[in-house]
């Protein structure tokens, strides 16, 4: 009969969170539909924390493990004759919920989205990407429950995961901006990174009652637009280091490739040079770029002087600016102008 269902319901005597789900951090007891006698015994758990709420009002967090006697003001015989029309709901309102005390560990972290912020080296624009594991602990049970779950009953690890996808952007953009770490410092930083972000999102998360115990970032990685930028510096680098391995500036190791590229170009303007006038020009842009050049000889040949030009294609050609076919090419030519 309902009444005795009633009458079965108001007698639970006995309050426990019983076999929890692993995957759960909170658990609504009362949601069951129990009302909850005088006298009746509440047990915490270990690992396992209570927040007795009482008319809609928090009156206890409890947050180790013991066993409390509760006082209400239900009276269970009384309550369920007094209600038998409405449904056995009763008047005074009290609500157990259950939550979990040990860390939640190794979670996984990935950014949804690119993080954008101007590299302090190179001035230019980076978009990170970035993912690690994390831990963490429920550190307030009332703020949890204000903040967080509210009326909204039970609250899942993956419901938490979600909160920390839409969360962990800002702080980690944030530290970036501030440490002035470059784009090639990301790697050999990633603890510091991580304390630096952990600080962060202990700020952000402890207004929600919880704290983040580890923070770990596993690998990074850059999107397109950036990769683009590292690969045009890494060959700047790459060239600039093999000038100065022919004992050379950066500048003058591109004027002689801009000049070495202009003589294979017989249809361009540059490329006319394989003509007499031209090859004039270039003779003596040739002698200009060599003069710095070690094991050159300090006084050169005037332009005008066809030996002179010779042995300045020879001069290329030893450096290794012109392969054997092109200068013999371009020999052949000055020698055609005789």
């Amino acid at each position: 009969m309902v009444i005795f269902d009633g009458i079965r319901r108001q007698l639970r005597s006995v309050i426990e969170w019983r076999d929890p789900n692993p995957d759960a951090l909170f658990y609504d007891w009362s949601d069951n539909g129990d009302e909850i006698k005088n006298a009746s015994k509440l047990i915490v758990g270990p690992g396992q924390g209570c927040i007795f709420v009482y008319e809609g009002k928090v009156q206890a967090v409890i947050e180790e493990q013991c066993l409390v006697t509760l006082e209400t003001d239900n009276i269970p015989f009384w309550t369920t004759i007094k209600n038998f029309m409405q449904f056995f709901e009763s008047h005074h309102k009290v609500g157990i919920y259950f939550f979990r005390l040990t860390t939640i560990l190794n979670q996984k972290w990935g950014t949804t989205a690119t993080i954008k912020y101007d590299d302090p080296k190179y001035k230019f624009p980076v978009g990170l990407k970035a993912y690690g594991n994390y831990s963490y602990r429920i550190s307030d049970g009332r703020d949890f429950f204000v903040n967080v779950v509210g009326n909204h009953g039970d609250f899942l690890v993956e419901d938490f995961r979600k909160v920390m996808s839409e969360r962990i952007i800002h702080p980690l953009s944030d530290f970036l901006a501030e440490s002035k770490y470059s784009y090639a410092d990301i790697d050999a930083n990633r603890i510091e990174i991580a304390q630096g972000v952990t600080a962060k999102l202990n700020v952000e998360f402890g207004k929600l009652g919880f704290v983040m115990t580890d923070f770990r970032i596993e690998g990074a990685d850059f999107d397109d637009e950036t990769l683009t930028r590292i690969n045009r510096i890494a060959d700047v680098n790459a060239e600039a280091q093999a000038a100065q391995a022919a004992g050379m500036d950066y500048a003058r190791l591109q004027q002689l490739e801009a000049m070495r590229e202009a003589a294979r170009n017989e249809s361009g303007a540059a490329g006319a040079g394989v003509g007499l006038g031209a090859g004039i020009g270039l003779g003596q842009a040739m002698t200009q770029g060599l003069q710095n050049i070690p094991n050159t000889p300090s006084t050169q040949p005037p332009a005008n002087d066809v030996a002179g030009k010779l042995e300045q294609l020879k001069e290329l050609n030893s450096q290794g600016l012109i392969s054997d076919q092109e200068y013999a090419d371009k020999r052949q030519v000055i020698l055609d102008t005789l």
